[in-house]
């Protein structure tokens, strides 16, 4: 069983939220800052291959098991878009205001609103480890042009989510962190971890 997993990530809100819910499972999770690991390109086009190619950069790094996610959202009438490219879509610097202004502006012309969020985690045991872990969450919702909630971040003030009436930003955070893309797609990781 595992003991330790680097995460692939600097951002401290995603290692808060992954080292409670490993606790749980006497899992520690480390920053990979704590090894001196430099950021890692990200030049796929799908989640899984960005989020495969920085857990094998952390584990490289570590020396240990490492965990990275890539996550987005991907708004069906514009093809998916923004997809991989969520945090930068507006380009530099990196705006969460300029993104959804940008996803809000091509939408309009659209009748379809249809968008999801997705998740994609893996876990190597080692930088060239041949079967890696690979969980995936879906969280569907809705274009909202206007944005509402206080909650969260990225697009959360315009993913509405028609069975709770409300964004996933004005959800409570213990709520969203229940039913999130990321929730989803830990909980399938954990599950087959403990089958592994």
């Amino acid at each position: 069983m595992l003991s330790q997993i680097v995460l692939a990530s600097n951002n401290a809100g995603k290692l808060r939220e992954f080292a409670a819910l490993f606790a749980a499972h006497r899992i520690q999770i480390l920053p990979q800052s704590a090894f001196n690991t430099p950021e890692c390109a990200e030049p796929y086009g799908t989640f899984v291959e960005n989020a495969l190619a920085k857990a094998r950069h952390a584990s490289q790094h570590s020396g240990l098991p490492a965990l990275a996610d890539d996550s987005g959202i991907c708004i069906n009438a514009l093809g998916g878009a923004p997809g991989v490219h969520s945090a930068r879509y507006a380009g530099e610097p990196k705006s969460d205001a300029a993104n959804n202004a940008k996803a809000s502006a091509e939408l309009a012309p659209h009748a379809d609103k249809s968008c999801y969020y997705v998740c994609v985690l893996v876990l190597v045991r080692h930088p060239n480890d041949p079967q890696p872990i690979i969980a995936e969450g879906i969280w569907r919702g809705q274009w909202q042009p206007e944005s509402a909630g206080e909650h969260g971040f990225g697009y959360d003030p315009h993913f509405y989510l028609p069975d709770h009436g409300c964004t996933a930003a004005q959800l409570a955070p213990a709520i969203k962190n229940q039913i999130s893309h990321r929730a989803q797609a830990l909980q399938i990781l954990l599950d087959k971890i403990r089958a592994a």
